[in-house]
């Protein structure tokens, strides 16, 4: 049999994390036949700097890819399409499209700057002290993690870099432009992370001017149309195609940011659903996005937002988050003297002694100790990348019991932070009482039974597979023309989930939590204010 006549019926979704490239294979069910994992280096030069190789992460795509196809069994030819979502970070090349370094001195391939980079928080106060119209759709301020701060940095403070650039590049569409040799560029993307307005005309480039980088848009290669989620980006190139392990009759889809492709794997199906409003996701990992979607415009303050059209055509998205929340646990174990190596296993012995301490000491346990949890910032509702992490209720106990307890009290935190936002958003419209989790968190079952307990709402999982991955293979699958439309795509493959409610009986004691929480956000705000006064 001749590929022309393989029935291509299957597709590839890539998935690139903060620390790994993921690639899965798909059936048109939904069904993820085999998966695929590669590692990706970063380099910190500076404390809250991180910088990546677009050119290594390239390659851990396709070695992932080969090795996800190879182990399903499924012949090249038989995957009609490819679809990537990826970390919102910012990539950049020159014009012959080679790489380019993102800080100085560095050599060239370190040229990616990776979104939970914070170098340019004064660039970020500056675009928000203009007032302009931009903010209106980023929560009333932008964030250090978004691309037009990044880039006035770069332009500041690595200047050869920014008069060789001939491309700027959301992670997501450098992985598109790799694979079909086009420049197109994804509606999530360019809504989400670089001030575009698909409603409103698009690029404002009155706010360019105003914070200083006119000639961004000419410089990064910037188009000024968008590409809808699932559109058709058309076929790999040879060299692509070979570098996969696919063919170039596999159709390439537009890039997403992953977590809204996590998003679009666990919502995606509800598009135009009058329960839209009741349901949230939350695709967490390094970090925690929560994500709800409407099909009118609601401004949030503090939530990143609102967007049209970044996860599904028509509807409005708004995003609040949280910077740093299994990295934060991560964190915990390594500061800790009884801690160590923040694998698995470790998560895994600290959830099980945390598990028999509470059987032992009943519903207060550590109940003297309280965190916020805001290490990295605060992404939502407060919207101030400057605030820091608190913890109250230190005492001398060094041992590995005590990290524990450590370790559930910041588990609680991060809880109640999902909470702090879905008050939020409830506050300006949203019925939110229900929470679809995806990531890296469904491994945690201390998070997932807070994350039912804490905030007060029913918690749905996926049964089976990588909502993540899922989301971009729903992506894939609209782009090869398998389904009408990318709803189509969702509701037809969609799989199981099951469904948890909160335990009644801890109600009053998260309550109680929240209050503490609430009120320490207040003392943080009067020690600022007390550090600050002369």
């Amino acid at each position: 049999m001749t590929s022309a006549t393989v029935e291509a019926s299957y597709v590839v979704a890539v998935d690139v994390g903060t620390g790994s490239a993921r690639a899965g294979l798909f059936d048109l069910g939904g069904r993820q036949l085999a998966r695929a994992e590669r590692a990706i280096a970063m380099r910190r030069p500076q404390p809250d700097w991180a910088e990546q190789d677009s050119t290594q992460i390239w390659a851990a795509v396709c070695e992932a890819v080969r090795d996800a196809v190879t182990a399903s069994g499924i012949a090249p030819a038989a995957v009609c399409g490819i679809g990537f979502d990826a970390t919102c970070s910012l990539v950049v090349r020159d014009r012959a499209g080679a790489p380019l370094p993102v800080s100085a001195g560095a050599e060239p391939h370190w040229d990616t700057i990776v979104w939970l980079d914070h170098r340019a928080t004064d660039e970020a106060q500056r675009c928000n002290a203009t007032g302009h119209r931009v903010l209106d759709f980023v929560g009333g301020a932008i964030s250090p993690e978004m691309e037009t701060p990044k880039l006035m940095w770069l332009k500041r403070h690595v200047r050869e870099s920014w008069e060789r650039a001939g491309h700027f590049f959301d992670l997501a569409d450098f992985l598109t432009w790799r694979a079909t040799g086009g420049t197109a560029r994804s509606q999530c993307t360019l809504t989400c992370k670089w001030t575009y307005l698909p409603h409103e005309g698009g690029w404002q480039r009155d706010f360019f001017e105003a914070v200083g980088i006119p000639d961004m848009l000419e410089r990064g290669g910037l188009p000024d149309e968008v590409s809808e989620i699932g559109a058709d980006l058309g076929p790999l190139t040879p060299g692509a195609a070979a570098e996969l392990g696919l063919t170039t009759r596999c159709r390439v889809a537009t890039g997403l940011i992953d977590a809204h492709a996590g998003m679009l794997g666990l919502l995606g199906s509800a598009a135009g659903g009058s329960d839209i409003d009741t349901n949230v996701g939350l695709i967490a990992g390094t970090s925690t996005c929560l994500m709800a979607l409407s099909p009118e415009l609601r401004a949030v303050p503090g939530v990143w937002g609102p967007y049209l059209g970044a996860v599904l055509p028509g509807l409005w998205l708004n995003e609040g988050g949280q910077s740093a929340t299994g990295a934060l646990l991560d964190h915990i174990i390594a500061w800790h003297s009884a801690g160590g190596e923040p694998g698995p296993a470790m998560h895994r012995r600290i959830s099980e002694r945390v598990d028999e301490l509470r059987r032992t000491e009943g519903n207060d346990f550590a109940g003297g100790l309280h965190v916020l949890p805001d290490f990295h910032g605060n992404r939502s509702p407060l919207a101030q990348p400057n605030a820091v992490g608190v913890i109250s209720g230190l005492t001398l106990d060094a041992s590995f019991d005590s990290l524990c307890r450590l370790y559930w009290r910041t588990c609680v935190s991060i809880a109640l932070g999902v909470r702090h936002i879905i008050e939020a958003l409830n506050a300006k419209g949203y019925r939110n009482d229900t929470l679809h989790v995806a990531g890296g968190h469904v491994n945690n079952p201390l998070l997932m039974e807070l994350y039912a307990d804490a905030t007060g709402c029913d918690v749905v999982q996926p049964e089976a597979g990588d909502a993540v991955l899922l989301g971009t293979a729903m992506a894939a699958a609209s782009a090869a023309g398998k389904f009408g439309t990318l709803p189509e795509a969702c509701l037809m493959m969609l799989g199981p989930a099951r469904r948890r409610s909160p335990d009644a009986a801890q109600r009053a004691r998260f309550d109680r939590d929240y209050r503490i929480f609430l009120t320490m956000h207040e003392q943080r705000r009067e020690l600022d204010r007390l550090s600050r006064s002369t």
